[in-house]
């Protein structure tokens, strides 16, 4: 329960630093759906584009890679359940709902220079197709206006990527489709084809419409992403009252270089901004998401009135925001960076809110509208690589469908997620995020790792990043009295005077003098040894102690997760947690390697493993020393509904007697502590994989952290939490 109500209520410094006013509600997280429980036989699923039916009470879905829609049962939001899917004769790209009948978008193109698709009319009570409206084209983008009467389409006819490098034009060209509905039944014979040829400054006889939205005039954006353009046109006419260029940013205090480090100075100069989504906020003005394709993204969301005029820019914001709640993907700082993609505009009582969907970051950002500069409320953590949201007002609801499927992984799978508007101190995300630096840039982290608390102050933390920044290992300051808890330095770990290289820190722990004794998970095939390193108050590297070789005889890849110091002076022994079985080791247990700071003698004990289920491994994640016990995590490799362990466990200090290396060792006994699965799905969210950092602070608090694998095949969700006095 201390664990729950801590999580429940860390991120209030968030809006005192950011917004200058506590704001009065939040959309915290209720639930999360993985979509694969409408399609158990598939091998790949997807929630891409989400809808919802007018009573509020029916999720539908677009799930490209198993060829059809779903739906999902949210009569009680906090326990959604599978409630169908019908496949469709080709890729639904997107869908739409009007009364009793939903209407998807359905590419049917048997190459990229035939293209092909249709609307298909969808019962949503019966869940079978009554009619299908033939498009000439492929569709991507479906939107309805406020009546129903109108449906306008996106006819993409995307473009071959692997076709002179994507290089634009290659026809067909694209276009805007219209058609009109009247008693929910697609009027076919009233559709009419938009030409959009001749308008964009950049390939303007191949526009690759993107993405509409309808406003209450009737009247239709379309974003052109590829072309960098958005046209404005007449709903009842058909014909086109405007259009404009989406222009050019010039990008500061960007991160540029993908090289495993979170360094934000660079630039770039006159980036196209290239639109993916985008929605009306009312008559007059729309915002969009800057995704950006082969020659541009500037990592924004704009926002823009119906006569060109550019009101907004975020500029390089929403980076910095990923960066400072470690969501930010260096995997992707040479290309888009956050790759803003989706966009959702709904109003919630007098306030109007814009959800922008971080693609790379897979965060969603939100923000009042104000009339001019928007601001920032919250943002909320969405699973891997949210495309769509819906909202439901009426219901004080906001759903995120995330597109990215990684079960062939054994990663986390596609999931709907659930968020309620209500009445709170403090939005329940971030757990932990980090401050600006003097320059006002942010102190970047992601991949937390290895936890270790100060000697003397209550509440302060240091932890380390593994190797995901390899270019960049760093050592955190953490004040976890603050909520969310703040990371409030970053200390590089360097080896005379530059940044250390070859170093994966999985473990850290006070040497008594002022600096760390690090553990480092080694990796002979990438020339990364299995080493202790001693560093200090700087972060420099004062004293590297290898594996001895009796112990590295026995190697396999997944050695150091924690490291802890038992004693003082000479009689200081550094304690080591090895994550899985070695060569020598019996089935089901690993090793506890001891250090001598002193003698430079090495020793082991055994720890006993809980067995694992079928598919999975059961491992070590830290180990902390405090009073006569020492805490060890353990845990499996799996996540979401198949993870069955994630625990931290005590031994006895006076079991921890060392058996020489390659002799027979002891084996130490353990007491189950703590249960962290009720903790990881404490805040609507799936089971995270990698508990990985435990640290029990000056006055006995017990913190635990898990790690987001630098948002690498991940949702990039870190949760940070107190299990209270030990």
């Amino acid at each position: 329960m201390i664990a729950q109500k801590r999580l429940a209520a860390l991120s209030a410094a968030l809006l005192l630093s950011t917004a200058g006013v506590q704001a009065a509600e939040y959309f915290n997280r209720i639930a999360s759906f993985p979509v694969a429980l409408n399609t158990p036989e598939a091998e790949e699923t997807s929630s891409e584009i989400i809808t919802v039916s007018d009573d509020g009470m029916t999720l539908i879905y677009s799930d490209s890679p198993a060829g059809g829609i779903g739906f999902i049962d949210i009569t009680d939001p906090s326990m959604p359940k599978a409630a169908g899917f019908l496949a469709l004769d080709g890729e639904p790209t997107t869908v739409v709902v009007d009364g009793a009948k939903i209407f998807a978008g359905v590419n049917t193109s048997e190459s990229y220079t035939e293209p092909s698709g249709h609307l298909a009319t969808i019962d949503l009570n019966t869940q079978s197709v009554e009619a299908s409206c033939e498009l000439g084209g492929q569709p991507d983008s479906v939107a309805r206006n406020a009546d129903g009467s109108l449906i306008a389409i996106a006819i993409e006819n995307e473009r071959d990527e692997d076709l002179n490098d994507g290089e634009l034009p290659q026809l067909p060209a694209g276009a805007l489709a219209l058609v009109n509905v009247a008693d929910g039944a697609v009027d076919c014979g009233t559709l009419r084809i938009v030409d959009l040829t001749g308008l964009a400054d950049v390939a303007g006889d191949d526009p690759e419409p993107e993405y509409v939205s309808i406003n209450s005039l009737n009247e239709v954006v379309v974003s052109l992403q590829e072309n960098n353009h958005f046209v404005i046109v007449d709903g009842n006419s058909g014909e086109v009252a405007a259009h404009f260029s989406a222009g050019s940013v010039n990008l500061e205090n960007i991160d540029t270089e993908d090289n495993g480090s979170l360094d934000f100075t660079g630039s770039q100069a006159e980036r196209l901004r290239e639109p993916d989504a985008v929605k009306w906020i009312d008559d007059e003005r729309f915002v969009v998401a800057n995704e950006g394709d082969y020659n541009g993204g500037s990592r924004s969301f704009s926002i823009f009135n119906k006569a060109g005029d550019m009101l907004f820019d975020s500029g390089a914001s929403l980076d910095h925001l990923a960066a400072q709640y470690g969501h930010y993907p260096d995997g992707r700082s040479d290309a888009k960076g956050v790759e803003p993609e989706g966009v959702d505009v709904a109003k919630f009582g007098d306030d109007t809110y814009l959800m922008i969907g971080l693609e790379r970051a897979s965060l969603v950002a939100i923000y009042k509208d104000t009339g001019a500069e928007p601001e920032f409320v919250q943002a909320i953590p969405s699973g891997v690589g949210p495309e769509g949201a819906v909202a439901i007002p009426e219901r004080n609801l906001l759903i995120t469908a995330n597109e990215t499927d990684l079960g062939a992984d054994g990663l986390a799978r596609s999931h709907v997620m659930i968020f309620e508007l209500a009445e709170a101190d403090a939005p329940s995300y971030p757990h932990i995020m980090s401050d600006l630096d003097a320059d006002g840039r942010p102190l970047g982290w992601v991949a937390l790792s290895g936890l270790v608390a100060d000697a003397e102050k209550p509440g302060m933390l240091y932890g380390v990043s593994d190797s995901f920044l390899g270019a960049q290992p760093s050592i955190y300051t953490i004040d976890a009295t603050a909520m969310p808890a703040r990371i409030t330095a970053k200390t590089v770990v360097t080896r005379n005077g530059h940044p250390a290289q070859k170093l994966d820190m999985e473990g850290i722990t006070l040497d008594g003098e002022g600096g760390f004794w690090l553990a480092s998970e080694g990796r002979t095939d990438r020339l990364i040894p299995h080493s202790l390193y001693r560093v200090d108050a700087d972060g420099e590297i004062a004293k590297e102690v290898p594996f001895p070789a009796e112990l590295l005889a026995e190697e396999i890849r997944f050695g150091s997760e924690g490291v802890t110091m038992i004693g003082e002076g000479d009689d200081a022994t550094l304690w080591i947690a090895i994550q899985r079985e070695w060569k020598n080791d019996a089935k089901g247990t690993v090793k506890l390697v001891s250090y001598n700071i002193a003698s430079g003698e090495w020793g082991a004990v055994n720890y006993p493993l809980e067995a694992p289920a079928e598919g999975a491994w059961v491992g070590l994640s830290e180990i902390t020393a405090h009073g006569d016990l020492v805490y060890i995590v353990e845990r499996d490799n799996q996540i979401g509904d198949k993870a069955q362990l994630k625990a931290l466990y005590s031994v006895p200090v006076a079991e921890l007697v060392a058996g020489e290396l390659g002799g027979e060792l002891p084996t130490v006994t353990k007491t189950l502590v703590r249960d962290f699965i009720p903790d990881l799905t404490s805040t609507g969210g799936y089971v995270l994989d990698k508990v990985e950092g435990f640290a029990i602070d000056a006055s006995g608090e017990g913190f635990v952290v898990t790690d987001n694998d630098g948002v690498d095949d991940s949702s990039g969700e870190t949760m940070f939490w107190s299990i209270g006095t030990l």
